[in-house]
């Protein structure tokens, strides 16, 4: 089956350029200083062979770059994050992702409020929506965070896909405590294009991708994954409260023998998360279209 090749991390090979870098406004801080940066990031995923570019809105959001700047900037920054993405997208010939973040915390389903969501989760639709190819719901921690989105793009008529990240350990479940196949179960019901799991440990995503064939049956629904590179994070932690420490052990060629189990057990969609760079995206393009 033909493997769609996504994108790799943003934030680190910002820092690889020498974008401004630094908590808390993580990805969002090269957005407003050095924009350039960015579309060169872009520019180079497309050269590496990802078919697919997310825009650098994850870190958007009011715990990131505060909230009198998300209410006076946010909409702006996410169209912004938007333009960058589709001008290196549109030369060359690759489809951009809106990226739409776990808005109250990546990692923590228990910060999630529905009602300061929807307002935020607004903004971002509102300011990417001109740019968006297809809408990109990465690291849903539960159920709910997924539903919500699910719930604001009804009457969107473009391919939603939703991205679930996992607990490190044991058999696969979203870091809710929910199943893969509760998850499998709502992307049926919103009609998503394709099912994916993403920023957890390359080592829990074969369990969870064939769970969610399994899950998935006939549906159609592609399946994808995008890991990252980071060592062990305590779950107790404030959202996105540090820089994490990116792992020694996934090389390019460490990374593509993950990526190839991940395939035989039924991924058709491959790519990067935190810490995963060009380098890697070019070794699956190389070696898996």
């Amino acid at each position: 089956m033909p493997i769609t090749i996504l994108d790799g991390g943003m934030s680190r090979e910002l820092q690889r350029l020498g974008a401004p870098f630094r908590q808390p406004e993580w990805s969002a801080l090269a957005l407003i200083e050095t924009p350039d940066l960015v579309k060169q990031v872009h520019r180079e995923f497309a050269e590496a062979g990802a078919q697919v570019i997310s825009t650098n809105s994850y870190a958007v959001v009011p715990f990131h770059i505060g909230k009198e700047r998300f209410a006076a900037d946010g909409t702006r920054l996410a169209g912004l994050s938007g333009q960058l993405a589709q001008s290196v997208a549109r030369s060359h010939g690759v489809k951009v992702a809106g990226s739409l973040p776990p808005v109250l915390g990546s990692y923590r389903p228990d910060l999630f409020e529905q009602d300061a969501a929807r307002g935020i989760l607004g903004v971002l639709i509102d300011g990417l929506s001109p740019y968006a190819d297809l809408w990109l719901a990465e690291t849903q921690s539960s159920l709910a965070e997924a539903a919500l989105i699910g719930e604001l793009l009804a009457a969107d008529q473009r391919p939603l896909w939703l991205a679930f990240t996992l607990m490190d350990d044991g058999p696969p479940r979203l870091r809710s405590g929910e199943s893969v196949e509760g998850a499998a179960s709502l992307c049926v019901q919103l009609g998503a294009k394709a099912m994916l799991f993403n920023c957890s440990y390359p080592e829990v995503m074969e369990a969870a991708v064939a769970k969610a064939k399994e899950a998935l049956g006939d549906s159609q629904i592609s399946i994808g994954v995008y890991a990252n590179g980071f060592t062990a994070q305590a779950e107790e932690k404030e959202a996105n409260q540090d820089i994490q420490v990116i792992r020694d052990d996934l090389g390019p060629s460490e990374y593509l023998g993950w990526a190839q189990k991940w395939v035989a057990a039924g991924a058709d969609m491959v790519g990067g998360c935190c810490g995963i760079g060009t380098v890697h995206i070019r070794e699956l393009a190389k070696e898996l279209i």
